[in-house]
Order: structure tokens, then sequence, then C-alpha cells
């Protein structure tokens, strides 16, 4: 019988390991078509008569529609789908980078009390609808969310710094921040009246009918400036799933890169929501279906989770228009609806592979 030596060992790892990045590249490359077909069917989707040669034919050459259909198309449905995009990547990005920092599979931006500082933030701005003077009126709302949702990320920081890093400590306060946000949130709307109230709830559930142009770039190069920086990170944030113990008897200053980890994932949820509303669960199922799909290399997780919340909420985007002809479903009610199932098949197809 003959003998495996060492080479043939190597070989074998070698092997596998290079078969196993070819299928998770693999895997990139099919989300990306995926999300690109989502955004194609987001493009046509709605009560006008535009097929998806006509929404080919108007991003090439604007030219070749009618003003009505142009507009519809410019100005309307292109800003819509592609805020769609860019919101679910940055909440994608910033629920991995949590999920791994805080060792919780339960973290999402929602856990350091982000999305609900913002949702207060705008509520002031609906009840009260203080004056600013060098803002205009329609830019308060989101302003002050901004603010907000920046403001509870300072408070997780400090928190972070001051109080040695631990992860225990910042999730205990997240919460706490989130029911303390939630709480005065409430107490706005004990003295709003009906219509207020109404606008409140409209914003907190999430709408990506109010984006316009300016609103898709700012989120997008948002992103796209803390992208590099989480992508700089990959191989201690995957060293990090080792335990924190393993990270620390390497050198790994750990309380550093969990104060790294949250400013960017604050900065992330803060203006993905304070545009469209504090729409949930992205953050948190987005993330899960890369790892099921991807393992937890994060040189393939990072840009996965990214492409899984961009693909969620555009799918969501398509059928908050596709479903009830005329009518726009609010796309936070939509989200669930799109990742519960998903998550589900995927977890249900891992427990049945050997």
């Amino acid at each position: 019988m003959r003998r495996c030596d060492v080479t043939d060992i190597g070989v074998s790892l070698q092997d596998r390991f290079n078969r196993i990045k070819s299928r998770r590249q693999i895997i990139l490359a099919l989300l990306t078509l995926a999300t690109l077909a989502s955004l194609a069917m987001d493009l046509q989707a709605g009560p006008a008569s535009l097929g998806l040669s006509d929404v080919f034919a108007g991003i090439i050459d604007p030219a070749s529609l009618d003003l009505r259909q142009r507009i519809i198309l410019w100005e309307v449905r292109l800003p819509d789908a592609l805020i769609a995009l860019s919101v679910g990547a940055a909440l994608g990005l910033a629920g991995v980078e949590v999920q791994t920092i805080l060792d919780n599979p339960l973290a999402s931006p929602f856990t350091l009390g982000v999305s609900s500082a913002a949702v207060l933030g705008a509520s002031v701005a609906i009840v009260l609808s203080p004056s600013i003077t060098f803002l205009p009126e329609a830019a308060i709302l989101p302003a002050l969310a901004l603010v907000f949702a920046l403001g509870s990320g300072l408070f997780i920081l400090a928190v972070v710094r001051f109080g040695g890093g631990a992860r225990e400590t910042v999730v205990l306060f997240g919460i706490a921040l989130v029911f303390l946000c939630n709480a005065l949130t409430a107490a706005l709307h004990y003295v709003a009246d009906a219509d207020a109230i109404q606008q409140i709830v409209f914003w907190t559930i999430g709408n990506l009918t109010r984006a316009g142009w300016a609103e898709v770039w700012v989120v997008t190069a948002c992103f796209l400036v803390i992208l590099p920086f989480s992508l700089r990170h990959v191989w201690v944030l995957t060293l990090l799933r080792g335990g924190e113990a393993h990270a620390l008897s390497l050198g790994i200053n750990v309380s550093r890169l969990r104060t790294w980890v949250i400013l960017r994932s604050s900065l992330l949820t803060a203006f993905a929501v304070c545009f469209v509303g504090a729409i949930g669960f992205i953050g948190l199922v987005g993330p899960h279906i890369a790892r099921l799909l991807l393992g937890e290399d994060h040189r393939f997780l990072v840009p996965g989770a990214a492409l899984c919340g961009a693909l969620i909420l555009s799918l969501a985007s398509f059928l908050s228009k596709a479903l009830i002809s005329g009518v726009i479903i609010p796309v936070g009610i939509l989200t669930a609806v799109v990742g519960v199932p998903v998550l589900l098949g995927l977890l249900f197809r891992q427990r049945r592979m050997p």
C-alpha cells in the first residue's frame, strides 16, 4: 500500500482550497447577476407602459423616449431603484461587520440604536416642525434623522472608548439606547396630532419613493468610501471568528478594531436610513444569507453581504410596485416577506447537506 507523503497532502489541500475559492467566486458572480436582473425588473415595474426594451433604450439614449416616459424613467424609477441598491448594500455591510465584531448572530444595525435614534430625529422634525435657517424645509427631516443617528453612534463609540470595549457592554448599551429612543418617540406620539402620527408611522415603515438623485449620490458615496476600509480588515475579521481570546493572543487590538467597525457601521446605517426611513431586517438577514452561501471567509463574506442586502431590498422594491396595480406598498413591509422565506430555505438546505 502506497503511503501518502507530505507533498501529496499539500497538493490535495491546495486543490480543495482552489475549488472552494472558485465556487465562492461563482456565487458572488451569480449574486451580482441576480442583483442586476432585480434592478431591471424594478425599473420596468409600475403603471406606466415601459417595458425592458424601453428601459434599456431610455438609459442608453434618453432622447429615444417621449417626454413623459423620460421623466418617469429618469426622475422617478431610476432614483427609487438605485437607492434600493445603495441602502440595501449599506445595511448588509453594516450588519455583517456588527455581527462579527459583537460575535452575536442576532446583531444588526438596529442593535446599536442607530435606526431608533433616526426614527426619534424624524419624529422631532414631524411633530415639532423646527425651523433651521440654513436648511430648506424639505431637508429638515432627513437632516435631523441623520444628526440623531450619528449622535447615537457617538454615544456607542464613547462606551467602547471608556468602557473597555467589551462586546457585552456595547450590546447592553445599544439595547438601552433603543428603549430610550422608542420611549421618547412614544412621548412625541402622545402630544402629536393624528396627521403627524400617520407620517411618523409611514416613515418608520420605510419608503423609497422620497429619494431623488441627491440622496442616491450621498448614500452611494458613503458606501463606496467605507467599503475599502471594510475590505482592509477582512483577514482580521475572519480571524476574530475563531474567538476573541485567540485574536488577542495573536496581538490583535480587538478594542480598537471594535471602535473602527462600530464607527463604520454607524455611518453606513445613519446615511442609509435618514432618507428612506428605518427599513428593518436587511442588516440582519442579508449577512446570514451570505454566510450560508459563502462561509466565514470575510474576503467573500463582506462583498457577499452587501450584494445580498442590495438584492433583498431591490426585490422588495420591485414587489412593492408589482403586487397591486397602481399601488406602491411601503417597502419595509415587504423586506421580511422577501427575506424570511429565502433564509429559511437556505437553513433547511444547509441542514440536509452532509
